[in-house]
């Protein structure tokens, strides 16, 4: 009884999360929901997509050099142990982790890449048809239509990996009882 309650006690939980961390997940949310679903006025859409490019520039300096947790060498994992961690959790039984897990891991360098290749093709898009942004006079307008459609899927294909995401955390958070959700936010986790 002595150990469930210092289990659960609030001097049980670390700090896993730091607030560039959070942060940058939570306006990373905002960002690529203002950019999906706001097509008009156009200038909203660019704005946000230029917020997102920041974002991920910052974040990937950030895998670098900030926090334990944050860094990606915390949670690079060889595909084995994903696949291994996978096959765990689908069982109720995956290994808890306090960073990442191996699946999330993977999953937050997928994201990162397909919101990079979303906004690149945004670029294109906007460089070509509006004459307008970083590639403006370098991207015809028919390149710029070809692109258009790429724009589209990748956005489309990132908005399914989100709702992957999303299920997973809920997911992983059922089977480790523990609400990863509210870690997000706090930047805490039990011990």
């Amino acid at each position: 009884m002595m150990r469930e309650a210092v289990r659960h006690s609030p001097a049980a939980k670390v700090m896993v999360w730091d607030p560039f961390v959070r942060a940058f997940h939570w306006a990373l949310v905002v960002g690529f929901t203002v950019a999906y679903l706001v097509e008009e006025p156009h200038i909203v859409h660019v704005w946000a997509g230029y917020f997102v490019a920041g974002l991920i520039v910052a974040r990937v300096v950030w895998g670098f050099v900030g926090s334990k947790h944050a860094r990606f060498s915390d949670f690079i994992y060889r595909p084995s142990t994903v696949i291994g961690y996978l096959r765990d959790l689908v069982r109720m039984r995956g290994k808890r982790y306090l960073g990442h897990t191996p699946a999330g891991g993977y999953m937050v360098i997928l994201l990162l890449v397909m919101l990079a290749a979303t906004g690149i093709a945004g670029l294109i898009v906007y460089g070509g048809e509006e004459q307008a942004g970083p590639l403006a006079g370098v991207v015809s307008e028919v390149t710029a239509e070809q692109f258009e459609e790429v724009h589209e899927v990748l956005a489309n294909i990132t908005l399914a990996l989100v709702l992957i995401h999303i299920a997973a955390v809920l997911f992983a958070s059922h089977v480790h009882k523990e609400n990863l959700p509210r870690a997000m936010v706090t930047g805490k986790k039990r011990r």
